[in-house]
Formats: C-alpha cells, sequence, structure tokens
C-alpha cells in the first residue's frame, strides 16, 4: 500500500501543484485508513459501503468531529478517484457513502471600532519591531490574503505606488491583490528605515529577496506571524482573539457590509467556488441582528 499512497502524494504536488502541508495531510488520512485495514485483514480493492460505514463508526467512538471525518472522506475519495484512474482497483466505493454532516463554522470577524483601536495602540509601541508588525497587521487587513501567501510576499511582488501585490495562491494560482493607501506608507516606513536593520542580524541569502522577517532577520513564518499577533495583543492589552484567519475574515466581512459585490469578494480571496465566499453574508445577517437588537427600542425590551 505504501507505494501507490507515495504515488498519490507526488501526483498531488508535482502534477496537481498542491502545497507541501496539503499534501501531508492527504497522506495522513490515507495511512490512518490503511493502517484500519491492514488490522482488518483488508486491501484496498476489498473496501466496499459496510468497511466504510465501519470505519466512520470507529472514528466516532474516539470521538472524532464531522468535520474531520468529512475531511477524511474527502481525502479517500480523492484518493480512490486516482486509484480508479490508474486501474489499482475497479470502482470507487466512496462515492456511495455520503459524509458525516458537520456543523458550520462561521468566520469570526472583528467591528471597524476593533480594528482602528488595535492599529492606534501598536502603533503607541516604543520598540523597534513595532513597525514591521505594523505593516503586517495593516496589510493583512487591508487584502484578506492568507497567512501562507503574506510569508511568501518578495519585495518584487509588491508595487507600493499601484497598491497592489502579485500572489500565488493555492494551487500556485496568480492572483494581484490591492491594499489602501494607509497600508502602502505603513510598509514603505517598513522596508525604507526597519526591514535592513533585521536583515543584517542575519546576512541569509534565503531570506534577501522576502518582504518580512522574523526578529534574527530570517524568512518569516505562518507560525512566526501567529506568535506576533498574540504579543501585539500582550503589548496593547488587547484580547480580541487575533489570528491571522480573524483578518481575512474582518477583509472580507467589511467589503460585504459596504456594498462590494460578492463576486469580487471570492476573486480577491483566491477562492475557487462561490460557496466557499457565501459564508460571509452569513456573517453580515449577523451583524445586522446585533445591531438591531442593540439600537431598536421594542428590541431591548424583554
Amino acid at each position: 500500500m505504501n507505494n501507490v499512497v507515495n504515488e498519490f502524494s507526488s501526483h498531488l504536488l508535482e502534477e496537481l501543484h498542491y502545497s507541501d502541508k496539503t499534501v501531508k495531510a492527504y497522506h495522513r488520512d490515507i495511512d490512518e485508513f490503511c493502517e484500519f485495514l491492514f488490522l482488518n485483514q483488508k486491501e484496498l480493492k476489498d473496501v466496499n459501503k459496510d468497511i466504510i460505514r465501519t470505519y466512520l463508526s470507529n472514528l466516532l467512538e474516539k470521538g472524532q468531529d464531522p468535520r474531520s471525518l468529512a475531511r477524511k472522506m474527502s481525502s479517500l475519495r480523492h484518493f480512490y478517484n486516482y486509484l480508479v484512474r490508474n486501474d489499482y482497483v475497479s470502482f470507487n466505493p466512496f462515492l456511495f457513502v455520503s459524509s458525516p454532516k458537520k456543523s458550520i463554522r462561521y468566520p469570526h470577524a472583528l467591528y471597524i471600532e476593533q480594528i482602528e483601536n488595535l492599529f492606534r495602540l501598536n502603533k503607541e509601541r516604543s520598540d523597534e519591531l513595532k513597525y514591521r508588525d505594523q505593516a503586517i497587521i495593516e496589510l493583512l487587513y487591508s487584502s484578506g490574503v492568507r497567512v501562507e501567501e503574506l510569508v511568501n510576499i518578495k519585495l518584487t511582488d509588491i508595487d507600493l505606488r499601484n497598491r497592489s501585490i502579485l500572489i500565488l495562491g493555492k494551487g500556485r494560482k496568480e492572483r494581484f491583490v490591492p491594499f489602501d493607501k494607509i497600508a502602502a506608507i505603513t510598509i514603505k516606513e517598513y522596508v525604507s528605515n526597519h526591514r535592513d536593520k533585521l536583515f543584517i542580524k542575519s546576512n541569509d541569502p534565503k531570506s534577501m529577496d522576502y518582504l518580512f522577517l522574523n526578529n534574527r532577520g530570517k524568512k518569516l513564518t505562518t507560525r512566526g506571524v501567529e506568535y506576533i499577533l498574540k504579543n501585539i495583543e500582550k503589548q496593547t492589552g488587547l484580547n480580541y482573539g487575533l489570528h491571522p484567519h480573524t483578518f481575512r475574515h474582518t477583509f472580507a466581512t467589511h467589503l460585504l457590509e459596504n456594498g462590494a459585490d460578492l463576486r469580487v469578494i471570492q476573486e480577491l480571496l483566491g477562492h475557487e467556488s462561490l460557496n466557499t465566499t457565501q459564508v460571509y453574508t452569513h456573517v453580515t445577517e449577523e451583524s445586522m441582528k446585533h445591531q438591531f437588537n442593540s439600537a431598536h427600542p421594542r428590541a431591548k425590551k424583554k
């Protein structure tokens, strides 16, 4: 089994250009299923609806939530499509078993007052890293880019005059993303007066081209961004539960609330499907309900 799983991983990585992180997730899901088959003395070609349902039942008994099960089913459905195309098995049994219904997790977005408060308080910091950190949060909110995309932005990808970035997104698809004037000013300040102070700490050729560097002068990582956001909350005294995705969700929600077309937001976020973007329509509905309940005289009455 290991050979065909490795072959499938190579297919995802080299032919479909999936990210390393995504390929590892697929590999992990498939390895887990193959271990289940081995323990039950079954092979890939033996799998049918009953075996799949037994597998799902076992996972549920172990406490796995429906969202995780749905992801595993998607991985295995994709894997078996590959097996069928390459004549390893005769049919895909996962096409005949529905994924468990998963609860919808609506994205958490900040109010505009919270965003403005965050930017104001972070500017009041006295340490040198505040300039880099301000550029990070301004760009995350202004562009809605994923954290994986943010850390891979190169100096040559960003056009400060026209306020746009060339982003290499999921599936290695390129898109141009605009950002606002305030973010442009903040990024220019960071690049012109502070980035080189970080870079000389390492002089690492691998980090030379990248926009954002860590405090040792090396290319910033996604985990590093998460740490920076936690540190910003610590230094500003805020408790917003900041995460890179918080800014992406806030970006999309604020655009929708101010009249942007859903398909434009889809393009800006780099979503393949409009269905993925439509979750933000619910977020704005919840925001409207919150504002109504806070403002309408009768809504306040018990």
